[in-house]
């Protein structure tokens, strides 16, 4: 599908279709090493690297920030090059934030170290600014302290904090406000609807329900734009229909079914909160770019995990199942 949704962009761009299909093969072989690496690798070492390893991210988040090494793409400051590839922080710290988060709940620490945590964390992501990985990372950040058997005031003071911030992250940005206007717009009167949205609406539109057929979409054809990346969804639903997005998003649901079972199965703690946290902020970050393609929330620039183009996205969430893989190994033998 990379390939497929890619191919009349790549041409015009670079003078060669297979341009972005040939990174996202390296990618893909990169991250099936390291998915068999964390397959046999035990979770619970992951302990004693959890903060040594948040640490360096939260330093390539800061890295990313500075004129001259991050490179900035659409108004955001998110990538940093490594020769002819990009890399970007901020999916690398969605782990890296989950792996510190087990091992700091399992040691029962304050509210105010969560807090602190998850704080500097989405601060540094707000500055790129990358408003969908916020997202993702304060609902797995809740969901794991939910999980935690935290007091239910923690929990609301969370969520009264929460709503406070929103509204001023939203606000205090002219794109974010740009975006929630136009999403607005869109719902009461469609000729409003951003550029972008409408391209993605056509393309689900004239999929019907059985597809234009494999490598028939039109809106690849430099109409949607970022047609490999945040808005593949909506050429598989053109080429497939209904029924394929349809199948497609029952398979997400079947994965995440399952993460839960492997999560609720583990006997301890770290490597139950992990487990959650993993299969979590994959889920959630599918849940927001489905919502976002068929306009249930505003346009987010989040990547569909496994299948949009990115390697630092692909990269993470293979290394993710590979860890999610161990824990439930780890579990079994304990159970036989």
């Amino acid at each position: 599908m990379v390939f497929n949704a890619s191919s009349a962009s790549a041409l015009a761009n670079f003078n060669d279709k297979f341009y972005f299909f040939n990174k996202q093969a390296l990618f893909l072989i990169l991250g099936i090493i390291l998915f068999l690496f964390f397959c046999f690798f035990d979770y619970r070492k992951l302990k004693k690297i959890a903060f040594p390893f948040f640490m360096f991210n939260l330093l390539l988040l800061i890295i990313v920030l500075i004129p001259g090494f991050g490179r900035e793409v659409y108004g955001g400051r998110r990538w940093l090059p490594i020769g002819s590839f990009g890399f970007q922080p901020a999916e690398t710290i969605k782990l890296a934030m989950v792996i510190y988060l087990s091992s700091l709940l399992e040691k029962k620490k304050s509210m105010k170290s969560f807090l602190a945590v998850v704080g500097l964390v989405l601060l540094l992501v707000m500055l790129e600014p990358d408003l969908g990985t916020a997202g993702i990372i304060t609902t797995t950040a809740f969901f794991l302290f939910f999980l935690a058997e935290t007091p239910l005031k923690d929990i609301f003071a969370i969520i009264l904090m929460g709503l406070a911030t929103v509204p001023v992250l939203i606000f205090s940005s002219p794109y974010r406000r740009k975006r929630l206007i136009e999403f607005l717009s869109a719902s009461l009167e469609k000729e409003k609807t951003s550029y972008h949205l409408k391209q993605v609406l056509i393309a689900l539109g004239s999929g019907g329900f059985w597809g234009r057929g494999f490598g028939q979409s039109r809106q690849k054809f430099l109409f949607l734009p970022e047609a490999a990346t945040d808005s593949i969804f909506a050429v598989i639903a053109e080429e497939f229909g209904f029924l394929g997005a349809s199948f497609l998003i029952f398979i997400y649901i079947v994965m995440v079914v399952r993460g839960f079972n492997v999560s609720l199965s583990v006997g301890d703690f770290f490597g139950k909160m992990l487990s959650f946290g993993i299969i979590f902020f994959i889920g959630i970050q599918a849940v927001i770019n489905f919502s976002s393609m068929v306009s249930l929330i505003p346009l987010t620039g989040v990547p569909l995990p496994f299948i949009s183009y990115g390697g630092s996205s692909l990269l993470v969430s293979l290394t993710g199942l590979g860890i999610l893989y161990n824990v439930s190994s780890q579990s079994n033998k304990k159970t036989r």
